[in-house]
Parts: C-alpha cells; structure tokens; sequence
C-alpha cells in the first residue's frame, strides 16, 4: 500500500497519472504505477509532443503507417490511439473493479478546433466511435465554443474530460453544460461519467507576476495563495451544484456528479512545497491529476488529510484582496484560457512538422 491508496481509501480522492509515453506502457513502467495506487490517466497534445518527438519507440509504426498511405496527420492519430487503446487496457481493472468510477484514459481532440463548436462536437464523436471503450474520456476545451459540445456528448451517453477551466464562473458554465446533457439524454445514465479539469498552479504562475508589478506589502503577500484558494471556491461551486431538486431528479435517474479534476498540479516555483498543489487539494468526489514528478514526490512525503473545503473564508479573502490590490483574477484566467488553447495548438503543429521531417528522412 501507498499514500496514493490511502488517498482515495481515506479520504476519497483519485490520483491519476497526467503523462503518457509509449515506453511506460511496454517496459511495465505504468503497470507498477497502476499497481501502486494511480486510478487514472490523461494526456493531451504537449505530452504526446514530448514523448512522439523525444523517442524512437514510435518510428517502427510511424514508418509502417506512412507505407500504408496514411497522411502525417492520420499517422499522428495512429500513434496516439495505439497508446491510448493500450493504457485503457491497463487501467480496464480500475474501471471495472470501481463500478465506472475510475480507470479512465484521457485523449484530446485537435486543440485547433477550441473555438469552433461544431468541429468539436464532430471530433469528439470520432474519438468516441474510433476508440469504442468505456473508459474513455474525450478531452473537450472548456471554452465558450465548447459548452455545446460538451452537451451534445453528455445527452449521447459519451463521456468526456473536460479541459482548460481557469475560472469559477467558467466552471459553473461547464457544470450547467453537463446537467444540460444528462437531462436531454434519455438513455442509461450510470454509463456517463465526466470530469472537470480545473487548473491550478498556471493561476500562481500568472497571478504572482502580477502581485510582483504591483510591488505593495499587500499584494506581496498574496503570492502562492490565489490558485488553491481559486480552486477551493470551485469546489464549493461543485457542491453547490450538485445538490437539491434539480440533481436530485438526475440522481434518481442514476446519474453520476461530474467531479472536479486538479490538473497542473505541479510546482513551478521551486520556492513552494513540490506538493503544494496535493495537499492544498484533497476532498471526497475529486481527482488530483499529477505528473510523475509530483506523482513520486506525494508517494514520498505528501501530506494526507482533507483540506479542499478548509479555510474557504480564508480563500474568499485571498481572492478579494486580489480585486483590492488591483490585480483582477478574471482577466488573469481569460489570458490563461488563451494562452493555454494556444499552447496545445502549438505542441500539436509543432508535432505534425516533426513528423513531416520524419517522413523525408523514412
């Protein structure tokens, strides 16, 4: 047993694995973490970027994909479904042994169609008919564009992760998204599951530059406080939400809530706790999706006691005296959802041109 079992068996929280590399998966690598307590998996472009880019262990079916005629753009989807297909495997013991509440995979749509709704809803139903497995989440921005998408998927009974939430008010808008979708479903509802990913240490990172140009004792201050505190609100959002009538009619339907997912929980300040962003985080119906940095450094020293809806006064004041220093928390949060879109958009070109090189070379 780990801390990672007593994190979910204590206090109800799955930790999940946020990388995925071909070579975990053949050299037993993700097996042991499996094994160890991980009861889930995401990736998105910039992790498949890495590892597609950074080794050689794709070349052999890159090379064999371009022979049958695919383009590089479909060779790219091969090469991720193939690790995609093999983790949802692995983790299928997970799936089936929690009744469906964990075990889950996580595969991105093209990040380029994040304002473009119907291109969403289009790709992630492909995802969905290509990859045919229960443990799959279609990862779908959280942006504007994406809020019908994300209804469309939940009323066809398809699950999906979704990504990129910065804000409380855009977290509110998703979770009205998924209700949508599960009241305009008139299929099985226990077989949909969903999460929302909340991001949590960009907010720092963009937040305390912030605080710095202002440069007052007050602001100051306030540096490595706003994400967890921004997060502990959103968990109060989630509780919110998922109560009284409304739910309650969904729930007797079988309905599952859509739980909140940490994601970017690693530390990008070496002047923080490497588990800040874990500690700070843990409640009952949550995911905390770490990478195996992190992911190793809790297994050794992290702190397990629940602390999501602890000192939420305090938080509330965190980000009010954000407002009061002049520093606004919601145009910090649209700058991330942009240069988040952006970022992913840019690992996945990036990764079509290195294939392109690739190919000439083949």
């Amino acid at each position: 047993m780990t801390r990672l079992h007593d994190l979910f068996d204590r206090e109800g929280q799955s930790p999940w694995l946020d990388n995925l590399r071909r070579g975990w998966i053949t050299s037993g690598e993700l097996g042991q973490w499996i094994d160890d307590g991980v009861r889930g998996l995401t990736s998105n472009p910039s992790i498949f970027q890495k590892a597609i880019a950074g080794s050689d262990d794709y070349t052999e079916q890159f090379a064999d994909l371009l022979g049958s005629g695919a383009s590089i753009e479909d060779s790219y989807w091969g090469l991720v479904t193939t690790d995609i297909v093999d983790a949802l495997a692995l983790l299928r013991p997970v799936y089936d042994a929690s009744d469906g509440l964990d075990g889950y995979v996580s595969v991105e749509v093209d990040p380029g169609l994040a304002h473009d709704s119907a291109g969403t809803e289009a790709a992630a139903r492909a995802l969905h008919q290509q990859i045919d497995q229960p443990n799959l989440y279609v990862k779908i921005p959280g942006t504007e564009a994406g809020l019908p998408a994300i209804s469309a998927m939940i009323a066809e009974g398809r699950s999906v992760n979704v990504t990129l939430l910065f804000s409380v008010d855009r977290y509110r808008a998703v979770m009205e998204a998924y209700l949508a979708g599960l009241e305009a479903c008139d299929g099985d509802l226990s077989a949909i599951s969903s999460v929302a990913s909340f991001f949590v240490s960009r907010v720092d990172t963009e937040v305390d530059r912030r605080l710095e140009a202002v440069g007052s004792d007050e602001a100051l201050g306030l540096r490595g406080k706003v994400a967890v505190a921004n997060a502990k609100l959103a968990y109060q959002a989630f509780e919110e939400t998922f109560r009284g009538p409304r739910w309650e009619a969904l729930d007797a339907r079988g309905a599952r809530v859509q739980r909140p997912l940490w994601a970017s929980t690693s530390t990008k300040n070496d002047a923080y706790p490497d588990t800040l962003y874990v500690d700070s985080l843990i409640g009952p119906h949550t995911v905390n999706t770490l990478p195996d940095d992190t992911l190793a450094a809790f297994v050794d020293h992290g702190v397990i006691a629940r602390s999501i809806d602890v000192g939420v006064d305090e938080a509330q004041a965190v980000v009010d005296g954000c407002a009061a220093v002049g520093v606004e928390l919601a145009d910090a949060t649209r700058q991330l959802e942009d240069e988040g879109v952006s970022a992913f958009s840019k690992s996945y070109d990036e990764l079509l041109a290195t294939l392109q090189d690739e190919a000439q070379k083949l």
